[in-house]
């Protein structure tokens, strides 16, 4: 159902009309402001009952009556129950993110550790869509959690780790095998039955089967004993002492081959905390917080917390499209059966909710509500502090700003190695913090080599062009500062790409670099008739400006860095006579990349599809 605005009508009049006509049925609803901004999305068993109690007279929250008084239109999905409600109202509310509502930032993939189908099994790092493939162990709660496991696999079964480009042609073994890291598979210095027994013992060691495993290669030992193989069955026990060594170490007792999820939600300071600690295997993988935005927007129901809304929010929107284990323990009481019902149909499994654990769950959710405890209390420290600085330096530049949450600054910068593979960066700070997936990268053509200027007036440009035409500038938002690392010529250049474009001059500001380039010593430059200024280096505005201007540097030069080695490693090869594109193609193939190819031997590059004797000695010698 849609209701559109009218011109003969008062659009608040037609949403009222409308919500009297709604059906007593499940579904979804949507707010919209009069710029077609959504407000709100919700789920609701009565769509007439639940929209009918946002326009009665009074209602939870300021907030609420706040966001009631803007909306101009309304749009409604009937469903066919409301478990399909909660799926469609989460999707929605991560892809419109809307203001009014319970938001928890929609982080990359969990990482997961897995072990490939090849003939010679190999463990990796992955992130992304998992197939049936292959084996996929996890999700870890962090990047972190995965590389310590892979240790330990690397430590007591000695499984390989490196590039399938690389295995497949090693003469001789590499470090890792020096070290007691790896079996050296690749050159065949363990047998290929006796590897695959490696894998499946790792496999079964992070599905928390860990005494099998150990009872598996106590037999094996005895066996090679009894056989009088006794070097053999000397590598099986020190593997064994390692395991051993592996599970003493481990600080969290482990509960048998069970999956579970621990999850503290609390509520302090006007912001929320979400904790979700790992289970896998009955191995503590560790934990990871999330901070939801919006939650003083809320509106409670009389049975309900607050502390139940997040939770019950950071449950539908985590695992609408996440692993989710059959049993979740959390600290708060939580009676929502259709929620439970929409997860346990996506998951194909029964969920169990336990919020008066026992025995090592209840010491699992103790750690957890005080790691919340402390990740809370630390994000509201470190807020109070970019709060200050954030407000510092509105005062410093006598900014007119209404509300220093929506600061917006955006700072340019350019990089180049003498000329070459000239980029131009642009990062963002907003809401008192860097927002790193708004940053954007330039490649800058079509100017002379080194010109500076050039590159700013372009970049400038092409970032501002469709602010002078308000038709292409709906979905964007201009800065309240834009920082243009460089002195008074930079400036100049931004004044005029400002002038041409029809914008306002006043928003720009250049940070001269002082002697020696030494943060503090930074002169501010202004086009608007403002006097040049020294903050000094106790000034928490000049320290953050050149926090975010140093940010525009490293964001500019590592781009920068990236296209010019790339054109380097093409250009290498493509200097050499008689390599074109498909033969280039299938060196680095095969290779891994240029250092691959510039350290392999004459014989090895010989063996490439292509490459003559001839050839394979020209590329060793011009590669050296």
């Amino acid at each position: 159902m849609n209701i559109s605005d009218s011109s003969s009508e008062d659009p608040r009049q037609l949403v009222i009309e409308t919500v009297a006509k709604l059906p007593h049925l499940p579904g979804v609803y949507r707010y919209f402001d009069a710029q077609d901004q959504v407000l709100y999305v919700g789920k609701a068993r009565d769509l007439k009952k639940r929209v009918s109690s946002y326009f009665l007279k009074t209602v939870s929250s300021p907030r609420i009556a706040m966001m009631v008084e803007k909306i101009v239109r309304l749009e409604t999905t009937i469903t066919r129950s409301e478990a399909e409600a909660l799926i469609l109202e989460n999707n929605l509310i991560k892809a419109l993110k809307p203001r009014y509502n319970i938001l928890f930032r929609d982080d990359k993939s969990y990482p997961y550790l897995k072990i490939t189908s090849e003939k010679t099994p190999r463990m990796m790092y992955y992130r992304g869509a998992i197939d049936k493939k292959h084996q996929y162990f996890g999700p870890f709660p962090s990047g972190w959690a995965v590389k310590e496991s892979m240790q330990i696999l690397q430590k007591v079964f000695l499984l390989r780790s490196c590039e399938d480009s690389v295995f497949a042609n090693r003469t001789r073994p590499c470090l890792l095998y020096q070290i007691n890291r790896c079996s050296a598979p690749c050159v065949n210095l363990i047998a290929s039955d006796d590897y695959q027994n490696d894998v499946t013992n790792a496999a079964d060691f992070l599905r928390g089967r860990q005494l099998d495993v150990i009872q598996a290669l106590e037999k094996k030992m005895t066996a090679l004993a009894t056989d009088l193989k006794f070097e053999q069955a000397a590598a099986v026990r020190n593997q064994m002492s390692a395991l051993s060594k592996v599970l003493h170490q481990q600080s969290m007792e482990t509960a048998g081959d069970i999956d579970i999820d621990i999850i503290a939600v609390i509520v302090e300071g006007g912001r929320a905390c979400v904790n979700l600690a790992m289970i896998r295997g009955g191995r503590h993988l560790g934990d990871r917080a999330y901070f939801p935005t919006h939650v003083d927007h809320v509106q409670l129901t009389a049975e309900d917390s607050i502390e139940v809304e997040v939770l019950s929010a950071f449950l539908a929107q985590h695992y609408v499209d996440q692993f989710i284990p059959s049993t979740l323990v959390i600290n708060v009481e939580l009676d929502a059966p259709d929620l439970m019902l929409a997860l346990a149909e996506q998951c194909g499994h029964r969920i169990h909710l336990s919020f008066q654990p026992q025995e090592q769950r209840r010491i699992w959710l103790e750690m957890a509500i005080k790691g919340c405890r402390l990740a809370l209390a630390r994000m509201l420290s470190e807020q109070g502090s970019q709060q200050a600085r954030t407000r510092a330096l509105v005062t410093a530049l006598e900014l007119d700003v209404p509300d220093i949450e929506q600061l917006r600054v955006e700072c340019f910068d350019i990089s180049h190695t003498q000329g070459e593979a000239t980029q131009a960066s642009c990062v963002v700070f907003h809401h008192h913090a860097m927002q790193s997936s708004e940053y954007r990268r330039f490649n800058i053509k079509d100017i002379t080599p080194g010109d500076d200027y050039a590159a700013m007036r372009q970049v400038l440009f092409r970032r501002y062009e469709k602010f002078a035409d308000p038709g292409l500038s709906n979905e964007q938002v201009m800065p309240d500062i834009v920082l243009i690392d460089g002195g008074k010529g930079q400036v100049e250049v931004a004044r005029q790409i400002f002038v041409e474009l029809g914008l306002d001059t006043s928003l720009i500001v250049g940070v001269a670099k002082g002697e020696g380039r030494k943060v503090g010593l930074e002169t501010l430059v202004f086009v608007d008739g403002r006097a040049e200024k020294e903050l000094g280096k106790e000034s928490a505005a000049l320290m953050l400006i050149a926090q975010i201007r140093d940010e525009a540097h490293r964001f500019a030069i590592t781009g920068m860095r990236a296209k010019r080695d790339k054109a380097r490693q093409a250009s290498q090869l493509e200097d050499i006579e008689g390599i074109g594109p498909k033969r280039r193609q299938r060196l680095l193939s095969r290779f891994g990349g240029l250092k691959g190819v510039s350290d392999a031997s004459v014989e090895d590059l010989a063996s490439v599809e292509g490459i003559s004797r001839q050839l394979a000695e020209e590329i060793y010698k011009r590669l050296r």
